[in-house]
């Protein structure tokens, strides 16, 4: 039986790829209208923060399960 940290590392992981992927597309495709701090990538910083985060629920997961 999987545990619910299985799923929320599972879904940070995901949606932290597609925001780092979106960042990726963004920096060399940059938008004609510039927002606040758009200089800084808040899209790649977030997106690898939501994957290390994913990560680290997946690895809590595969430590605290029984054999």
């Amino acid at each position: 039986m999987k545990t619910i940290w299985f799923f929320v590392g599972l879904l940070m992981v995901l949606i932290g790829g597609i925001i780092t992927l979106t960042g990726v597309y963004l920096y060399f495709n940059p938008q004609v209208t510039h927002t606040a701090l758009a200089e800084t990538h808040p899209n790649l910083w977030w997106g690898g923060i939501m994957i290390i985060f994913g990560i680290i629920m997946l690895l809590i997961k595969d430590n605290g399960e029984e054999t």
